[in-house]
């Protein structure tokens, strides 16, 4: 049995925490946090014990696996320390996208995790749900052809704004970019417009264009100005032989083969199906819980810290195209980490 922490101990900590109490493969056996209240009231939730640095609770309960559901600047800044600190203590780590706010951080904690021979990922729960399965089974089986073309759309109401112009981009896109990923492979380049909503201050809503190493070409549009609706999240991929759409994470998946009017679809069951979003990170969870139990190398764990690198630089490179007016080219901007 594995025996896991879990670090932050926000709404998504307590998550990740309440999964890893219902999965007969682990043992939950600490929690922390640097705000005292919320280690406290999770570790009495749990029945684990509570910590207020990660070093002491590393060195002293030697768990076999972590999360890392920190925060901080850019939803992610908080990430890097206690990964790195998780690593070296000899641990597995999940981590919560984004990788990183800083591109330089992500690549030290692929680097560390490479170094250390230790299986870390990223928590993009998006794509790791039946509906998204079911359209990679088809991608996989050949019903796609060659491929051409994937629009992307992501929208989240957020009428706040944030401490950083770019914070939209950073900490939305990542589940967009790996999703792209996920079906279409490596982007070479990308061109980016972007808006400030009346009354924003922060790029709240975004365009990218996309060029793939493979040849074939695709867009991502996101927005944090449009209220909540059905859907919130499209994925179309087209090729030589059919197009497939899934929407909505896990609510349904479609394949049109291309000159059959007969169409294939997963939608996700009433009972025993998916209820909520909360539900999204469970299947996620267990597959990373699975994949460690089971021995599985770092270098092959789904979801990798690698994939959610490359799935920032993606962001990266937007955000320097957004500034400079010019397509960006991510192996000039990154030429070390490739």
């Amino acid at each position: 049995m594995l025996r896991v922490c879990v670090i932050g101990l926000g709404h998504i900590g307590n998550l990740h925490s309440r999964i890893y109490m219902e999965d007969e493969l682990v043992e939950l056996v600490g929690v922390c946090d640097v705000n005292r209240e919320r280690a406290d009231a999770a570790a009495k939730k749990f029945g684990v014990k509570a910590y207020y640095d990660a070093p002491t609770m590393l060195k002293e309960l030697k768990p076999d696996l972590v999360s890392v559901a920190t925060g901080g600047y850019e939803y992610s800044s908080d990430h890097y320390v206690p990964t790195i600190q998780a690593l070296e203590a000899g641990c597995h780590v999940l981590t919560e996208k984004p990788i990183s706010n800083i591109i330089e951080h992500g690549i030290d904690m692929v680097k560390t995790a490479k170094k250390l021979n230790r299986c870390f990922a990223l928590d993009f729960n998006h794509r790791f749900t039946p509906a998204a399965r079911a359209a990679k089974k088809w991608q996989d089986e050949g019903l796609l052809g060659d491929l051409l073309f994937c629009n992307m759309a992501l929208w989240i109401g957020k009428p706040q704004d944030f401490d950083s112009p770019y914070y939209h981009l950073k900490a939305l896109n990542p589940h967009s970019c790996e999703i792209i990923r996920y079906f279409m492979g490596d982007v070479e380049a990308v061109q980016t417009f972007a808006m400030k909503a009346p009354g924003r201050s922060i790029w709240s809503t975004q365009s990218t264009n996309m060029k793939f190493k493979n040849g074939a070409v695709g867009h991502l549009t996101s927005s944090y100005d449009i209220a909540r609706g059905h859907p919130m999240e499209r994925c179309e991929v087209a090729g030589t032989k059919g197009r497939l759409i899934f929407e909505d994470m896990w609510r349904e998946a479609t394949l049109y083969p291309a000159g059959n009017p007969e169409k294939r679809v997963y939608t996700n069951p009433v009972f025993g199906g998916y209820s909520n979003f909360d539900d999204t990170f469970r299947d996620r969870i267990r597959c990373f819980v699975r994949e460690v139990d089971a021995g599985v190398k770092p270098e092959d764990i789904d979801g990798s810290g690698l994939q959610g690198l490359k799935a920032q630089m993606i962001i990266h490179a937007a955000i320097e195209s957004l500034n400079t007016g010019r397509i960006v080219y991510l192996e000039e901007m990154f030429p070390d980490a490739f």
